[in-house]
């Protein structure tokens, strides 16, 4: 039985290691104001293509888009992204999307955060974050809720609300968006 979330057999076990029940879900589903997500691992499957010039590439799913443009019609839920990397890439990616809460060149994921709420005037329980290793964890912790892709890091998946059954640049992002949505009803 999955308590009526269509989770599989991975994301039953994650849910009962965090005592969350549906009800806890959709509770903390009702809350989100902003989804931030990591971009390397969590949008694009972690690689970078480089050519000869030197000039890099990153490959990212046209379904993760449709749920960040979802999200915003739907639900009204804006899309953030925090990465660590100052990419001109993820820049366009984020124009193309119309995500205006773009966090590039981000060391300090946890400080970010704090000033992303305090700047906006959220609660740490109006934000959803998905993110796939280690840089991702405080900032998961302080999440109202949570999520990493299948091949995230295996502590993130320990620690996370919802482990998605699909890996980072292959929907991960549009299944949390998909599962917020659906909550949400």
């Amino acid at each position: 039985m999955d308590g009526g979330l269509g989770l599989n057999s991975r994301n039953q076990k994650s849910d009962i290691r965090n005592n969350m029940q549906e009800q806890e879900f959709r509770e903390r589903a009702a809350k989100i104001k902003l989804l931030i997500t990591d971009c390397d691992g969590v949008l694009t499957d972690g690689g970078v293509y480089v050519s000869a010039n030197g000039e890099e590439l990153k490959k990212f799913n046209l379904r993760d888009g449709m749920g960040v443009e979802r999200l915003r019609k739907v639900c009204g839920i804006e899309t953030g992204i925090m990465t660590g990397e100052n990419s001109p890439i993820v820049t366009k990616r984020a124009e193309k999307l119309q995500i205006t809460h773009l966090y590039l060149g981000v060391k300090d994921k946890k400080q970010r955060l704090k000033e992303v709420l305090l700047g906006h005037n959220l609660n740490a329980d109006e934000i959803a974050y998905i993110g796939d290793d280690l840089n991702d964890l405080e900032v998961i912790s302080m999440s109202g809720l949570t999520a990493s892709p299948s091949d995230g890091n295996s502590l993130i998946k320990e620690t996370v609300h919802y482990i998605c059954s699909l890996p980072g640049g292959a929907g991960a992002f549009r299944e949390f968006a998909e599962l917020i949505i659906k909550l949400r009803d």
